[in-house]
């Protein structure tokens, strides 16, 4: 992550719209790969929510498969929104106004610290570091606008 102010964004729905190439890698906290992921996110627009919806591959271990995930991000303002799981329960809130958003997620005993920052008009991470007595982890996302020719 960046310490500098991240790519400033008003519109969530015209930045976030539509396909993102993401490859994803967790980390315990000695550093060792726990898994990758690499695959797309599509944000479609539907009223004043952007579904989010990440296909890929997972590699744990020895373990290789298909991998989904649905959010919800509630568009509540220019470059505000409430991100909640597919199931409807609140996750996080996000703000991106300045280009980036720290926000933090208990789960149970665990809690998730998390990061967005934006690098420009085609490029945004996340960041989650996990901790508690059930999981202690970081995983980090890169994001990149696909273009046409990228998905052909």
């Amino acid at each position: 992550m960046h310490a500098a102010t991240g790519f400033r964004v008003t519109d969530l729905v015209v930045y976030f719209a539509g396909r993102w190439g993401l490859d994803r890698k967790i980390v315990d906290s000695a550093g060792a790969v726990l898994a990758v992921f690499t695959g797309v996110a599509d944000f479609t627009p539907d009223d004043d929510v952007l579904v989010y919806q990440e296909r890929g591959t997972l590699v744990m271990g020895e373990h290789q498969g298909s991998a989904t995930r649905v959010l919800r991000f509630r568009v509540r303002g220019p470059g505000l929104a409430d991100v909640h799981f597919d199931h409807g329960g609140f996750f996080h809130d996000l703000d991106l106004r300045d280009g980036r958003w720290s926000v933090r997620h208990p789960c149970r005993d665990d809690l998730y610290r998390g990061e967005v920052v934006v690098h420009g008009p085609d490029a945004w991470c996340q960041m989650w570091t996990v901790t508690g007595p059930a999981k202690s982890y970081t995983s980090t996302t890169e994001f990149r606008r696909m273009s046409v020719e990228d998905e052909t």
